[in-house]
């Protein structure tokens, strides 16, 4: 009668000599991988009027333009008398240049001298596709060169086939090596991109809530305070500052025409340009560079940089003989340096020089804008100067055989 029972618990004990295995948890495992690749890209360099290169002298070049692969600069030099003394001319150089500042840039080269005649028997030297004992070559810094001193001899280039109507073409590849680690990704949820210009475009379009309107040059155009204020310094000031207009209803806009306001508006709720053709109502290039024209004046009047910048790049893509004197002047009265410098190069080439200084447009620019003309003359003169080959070594750096050489003036 006075035994009791004793009832365990279902529960496991909490204490730590009962329960090993809490002590000793399971080791987490991860994994990672060094990817190491390179980016590449190519270059297609046309060397014309080979006969009169030749005689320049012994380290003298030309250049190609400088393009840009992996985040570096790259030139190619060519040496019509060869690089070295030691040689007498008899052989013509080629290397690549590092033309950008950089340290220990490893890469993959490819310079391949092509067949005019068809046949594809082009003359290649490459890193691509081939063991390398070493391993990619590495350029120290800015103006180190990989190439070739003896890259061809020249009387056998000037009788083969890869000399053309005085010309020569010339594939330059470069492949910059980058290396990265990647880790598996668990989980990836694709998130849409922002549409919140979509909701802005319309909110114009549909008009509600607006609580400001515009007249320009007979239309009317309703807008919303916050949103011009919130986008433009000028707007803001002007709605919302301690000078701002008095008469808030409708406020009159002088010295822009109706659609280039409404291309104004369109960009500061769409945050992009409108379709120039549709706005203007024109299949002409000519037309929508005359709006691109008027839309930079009036993104500089609001202090909408973006917008200047869209209209900057679409008028450097539209560069013309008939057009590029009126969008010159614009450039230097609105301080676009990027389009003023292509305009400038453009006018200054020989081919277009007598056909613009013939236009409308730039009888405007000589007016309005008389000192561009010494800046003009400046560029023509470097032209002109371009045209016979440097002397003067073109980078900072060093050359093939690791000696420092000097920039050019």
């Amino acid at each position: 009668m006075g035994g009791g029972r004793v009832c365990s618990s279902a529960w496991p004990s909490l204490s730590a000599s009962s329960s090993p295995s809490l002590n000793a948890a399971s080791p987490s495992e991860t994994a990672s991988t060094s990817v190491t690749d390179t980016v590449n890209g190519s270059h297609h360099f046309k060397i014309s009027g080979y006969s009169l290169l030749k005689g320049i002298g012994v380290g003298k070049y030309t250049t190609s333009d400088t393009f840009t692969v992996g985040g570096y600069d790259w030139a190619v030099y060519f040496y019509p008398d060869g690089k070295s003394a030691e040689d007498a001319a008899a052989y013509v150089s080629l290397f690549i240049a590092l033309a950008s500042e950089g340290t220990d840039v490893r890469a993959l080269f490819e310079l391949t001298l092509l067949d005019q005649s068809g046949r594809e028997r082009h003359k290649v030297h490459s890193h691509f596709g081939r063991r390398l004992e070493s391993g990619p070559y590495a350029l120290k810094y800015r103006g180190s060169m990989w190439g070739y001193k003896r890259f061809y001899k020249r009387t056998a280039l000037e009788t083969s086939d890869y000399l053309k109507d005085d010309y020569l073409l010339v594939n330059c590849t470069v492949g910059v090596v980058r290396s990265h680690t990647e880790a598996p990704k668990i989980y990836t949820i694709a998130v849409p991109p922002s549409n919140i210009a979509q909701h802005f475009g319309q909110l114009l379009q549909g008009g509600e809530g607006t609580d400001v309107s515009f007249e320009v040059d007979g239309e009317i155009y309703n807008a919303h305070k916050l949103v011009l204020a919130a986008r433009s310094p000028v707007f803001r000031a002007q709605l919302f500052g301690p000078m701002k207009d008095r008469n808030m209803h409708c406020l009159k806009i002088e010295d822009m025409e109706a659609l280039v306001f409404k291309a104004l508006l369109h960009f500061i709720y769409w945050d992009s340009l409108p379709d120039m053709e549709d706005l203007v109502g024109l299949n002409v290039k000519c037309a929508s560079t005359l709006m691109a024209q008027h839309m930079l004046a009036a993104a500089d009047r609001y202090a909408l940089d973006r917008l200047k910048l869209l209209c900057e790049a679409k008028l450097c893509e539209d560069v013309a003989i008939n057009t590029v004197a009126t969008t010159l002047a614009l450039a230097e009265q609105h301080h676009c340096f990027q389009l003023k410098s292509v305009c400038l190069k453009f006018v200054a080439l020989p081919e277009n020089l007598r056909a613009v200084m013939q236009t409308e447009g730039f009888e405007h620019l000589k007016l309005s804008c008389p000192s561009i003309l010494a800046e003009l003359l400046e560029y023509v003169v470097r032209i002109g100067e371009n045209s016979v080959v440097y002397t003067k070594d073109t980078l900072d750096g060093s050359d093939a055989n690791g000696r420092r050489v000097k920039p050019r003036l």
